[in-house]
């Protein structure tokens, strides 16, 4: 229960902190005040959270909020910042490399997904089998929404199956 409790903690901090400072309306702060902030509120409350209890779960979750919601701010603030799809694998990779760094799994992947993200960003000239690769992301890009959808009944469904097979194996008498 304490660990939950930390990242509540984390959370209400963070949230508390966001909203404060909206209603002293800093001007040097009024780039923040925006959705892509919240993400990042999110992100790091599951980054302090993970490393502080020694609770790696969420580092994955908490680099990959971490990371759009700096994307998204750069994107709405900065004109240099880069509205490229291989950004999101590098996101992804990074999230995984940060994950594998404590729980020892998802190391290749995330390499994968970072050397992805950075050949399509710094590769002056795609080779032309790379062209399904901007369909693709064109493609999530339109219909993302149904894709969290779709992610989160897979996730319950497979949280109900969990459960139904625990309880098979330790039936209660």
């Amino acid at each position: 229960m304490k660990k939950q409790n930390t990242f509540t903690g984390f959370l209400l901090i963070g949230l508390g902190a966001y909203f404060l400072l909206r209603q002293l309306h800093i001007p040097l702060l009024t780039d923040f005040y925006s959705w892509p902030t919240i993400l990042m509120i999110i992100g790091i409350s599951f980054l302090l959270h993970s490393y502080i209890t020694n609770d790696y779960q969420n580092i994955f979750a908490g680099a990959i909020l971490l990371g759009f919601g700096i994307h998204f701010h750069g994107l709405t603030t900065y004109r240099f910042w880069l509205d490229h799809w291989g950004v999101y694998p590098l996101i992804v990779g990074i999230a995984f490399v940060l994950r594998s760094n404590k729980t020892r799994q998802g190391l290749i992947p995330g390499l994968l997904l970072v050397l992805l993200g950075l050949f399509a960003l710094f590769s002056p000239v795609n080779p032309g089998w790379f062209h399904w690769v901007y369909q693709l992301f064109t493609l999530i890009e339109q219909f993302w929404p149904l894709a969290l959808i779709i992610i989160g009944l897979f996730l319950l469904k497979n949280k109900k199956n969990a459960k139904s097979i625990r309880n098979k194996k330790n039936p209660r008498h």
